[in-house]
């Protein structure tokens, strides 16, 4: 199998070290907007650099990753149902709805596979705690509790191209709420905080958000963010049943500390950041492409389920401007 990578930033060079040792996959070709960059890490990983997007599909290749910009995601998912190849796009598919419905109604039109990447869903706990939660083991659920914190805030010249908190970092709760709980969510209400440095106020973004979110069974979840958690990289997802709590993200890693007496120690290596936190499961969702791309597996995360994350996060983020409770009936988009 020959797959075209278009992006070697971060997230590119971890896929791309990924695929290239696959057993399935027998060459990658490595594009960059930083030529010297692509070729810098295919002349690393023994691939072969193209010169541009236009090679990978005039190369032959018989399948794309995208890990560009995410302004660039939407085209070329576009390309590469029109070319009738599958495709695994980092999220999210655009950083709007338009973009986003207009991506998949050529994906649609094409017959194409589009998988976007969602790791979590591929995280032993989160898988655990799904399966824990239709055993039967929590009884009914009543409560969820999601956080994430990066240890660091993103450059400032990302916030304008971000899409915003709750598009880009909290979409990732959002995704992994409806994969555990199997629910959809009814309604939102939202808030955040620009109380931090300068630059997510200059950007119209918050540092700071938290969200109330009802799911269609009643089921409440919170959920929150920030963007500077000094002590670490922290994502955690608590549910409480009836019957027992149960937890997602606490190790010997997780970046609190008990004032307890008898609490745990604070953790002696916290995470860092979302590459050392889930590589993991980004090497299984990739693997998972690979075998999807053979016929071997579903789809384990179609774009329809990547609109569906977008919308909450666009309920939330109109309900942050608004100040106000928005149902998900009022997104476009919705499964009919």
């Amino acid at each position: 199998m020959r797959i075209g990578l278009i992006g070697a930033g971060r997230i590119g060079t971890f896929h791309a070290t990924t695929l290239s040792r696959h057993r399935d996959v027998g060459s990658l070709i490595i594009t960059d907007v930083d030529t010297a960059r692509a070729h810098e890490l295919a002349d690393r990983l023994g691939e072969t650099a193209a010169p541009g997007v236009d090679e990978i599909f005039t190369w032959g290749v018989d399948a794309v990753v995208i890990t560009t910009a995410t302004a660039a995601h939407a085209e070329l998912i576009g390309r590469a149902a029109r070319s009738g190849l599958p495709v695994f796009c980092e999220k999210p598919i655009a950083v709007d709805l338009h973009g986003t419905l207009n991506a998949l109604a050529e994906v649609d039109a094409a017959g194409t596979v589009l998988q976007m990447g969602f790791q979590r869903r591929f995280d032993a706990g989160y898988a655990h705690a799904r399966d824990a939660l239709r055993s039967g083991r929590l009884g009914r659920l009543h409560t969820v509790r999601a956080t994430t914190a990066d240890q660091e805030p993103p450059p400032a010249a990302y916030l304008p191209l971000s899409g915003g908190i709750y598009r880009d970092c909290l979409v990732h709760d959002f995704d992994i709420l409806r994969w555990v709980t199997g629910q959809e969510v009814a309604e939102v209400y939202a808030t955040g905080s620009d109380a931090g440095p300068a630059m997510f106020r200059e950007a119209g973004d918050v540092g700071t958000a938290a969200a109330v979110l009802t799911l269609e069974d009643g089921t409440l979840a919170t959920v929150t963010a920030a963007r500077q958690n000094g002590a670490g990289y922290d994502v955690r997802m608590e549910l409480a049943g009836e019957l027992d709590t149960i937890v997602v993200g606490l190790d010997d890693r997780t970046p609190i500390a008990s004032t307890e007496p008898s609490g745990p120690p604070p953790a002696d290596k916290p995470w860092t950041g979302f590459l050392e936190r889930f590589a993991l499961a980004y090497e299984a969702e990739v693997a998972a492409f690979v075998q999807v791309v053979r016929g071997e597996r579903a789809n384990p995360c179609d774009g329809r389920e990547a609109l569906q994350s977008l919308r909450i996060a666009e309920a939330c983020e109109l309900s942050r401007l608004e100040r106000r409770p928005v149902r998900l009936g009022e997104i476009p988009g919705a499964r009919g």
